[in-house]
């Protein structure tokens, strides 16, 4: 671990977290941080990819010594990106809906004020990455969580079409929407080198052992082992699906015989038909690569 950052803050906030309250949010945090003689920098777009492309700049040019990040999983997934594979570290204020990248760091959720004062004493310390490649090995994503490529991921792309309701509940409606038509899908894997097919609900690879806001998908995944987990929940019938599924928020579910746990560093994953998603965020269409990314982001702890 390092010491806590220098004074040249580049603040990134997602206007929508916190049930629209990014904007207040954004502005309690720098005046928290500015309160303690920090300059903030403010990286807000016109829109989300203007922001983003600010925040990168930042970074790259080492025109802050901070970049800081308010707002959920996304927010959190994001930040890692823009700072993976530089020095410059990342503080999160969690203010999202489920928050599972801060919970699992061990940083405070939907408290502003006790995740300033983290990122103001806080240590830097070195985090893993997963990086998701397309087919020609050109990088699409890195995130923080977990990649789903299974059940989990039509349901986020069904969640995302929905409009109504709001926050966790959206997800929980599109499960039960999805369930009655949803069949076991046919992987193609290759876990570091060792090829195999699999017809099975979920393959979600997991860098960080928790998403959708508490599900322990993960639970043994270690965010600091160079490796990821490859989780598969092979062909079930819907009514044992059913039965398995909840376990997931305890992380029991990894008792069950049809689910087995593979970790490796260097994953291809192909299928027809599934999108995926990481830290809540859509990525892309499989199939793809999936690489872990050692140490690749220092995280203000």
């Amino acid at each position: 671990m390092t010491s806590a950052p220098g004074p040249r803050v580049g603040l990134l906030v997602n206007p929508t977290a916190g049930r629209h309250r990014g904007e207040e949010v954004g502005a309690r945090v720098a005046d928290l941080l500015e309160a303690k003689g920090r300059e903030v920098i403010d990286l807000t777009g016109l829109d989300a990819g203007r922001a983003e492309a600010k925040a990168r700049r930042a970074v790259t040019e080492k025109d802050i010594d901070l970049l800081v990040v308010a707002g959920g999983d996304g927010a959190a997934g994001l930040g890692a990106a823009i700072c993976a594979d530089t020095d410059i570290p990342l503080g999160i204020v969690a203010v999202g809906t489920g928050n599972d990248n801060a919970r699992e760091l061990g940083l405070p959720v939907r408290d502003v004020e006790a995740s300033v004062e983290r990122i103001l004493v806080g240590a830097t310390q070195r985090i893993d990455l997963g990086r998701v490649l397309d087919e020609d090995g050109r990088r699409v994503r890195d995130y923080l969580g977990v990649l789903s490529c299974g059940f989990d991921a039509v349901v986020n792309e069904r969640a995302n079409r929905m409009r109504w309701p709001r926050g966790s509940q959206r997800y929980n409606l599109a499960i039960l929407r999805e369930l009655p038509v949803f069949g076991p899908i046919h992987y193609d894997l290759t876990i570091d080198g060792h090829e195999r097919e699999v017809r099975g609900m979920l393959v979600c690879i997991a860098n960080g052992p928790a998403f959708g806001g508490g599900m322990k998908v993960a639970p043994g995944a270690d965010l600091q082992d160079g490796l990821l987990d490859v989780v598969i929940v092979r062909e079930l019938s819907i009514p044992t699906f059913l039965g398995v599924f909840p376990r997931v928020f305890t992380g029991s579910h990894t008792n069950h015989p049809a689910v087995e746990i593979i970790r490796g560093r260097q994953i291809r994953l192909a299928t027809q038909g599934i999108v995926t998603y990481a830290d809540g965020e859509r990525v892309a269409p499989l199939p793809l690569r999936v690489e872990a990314a050692p140490g690749a982001v220092s995280i203000v702890r």
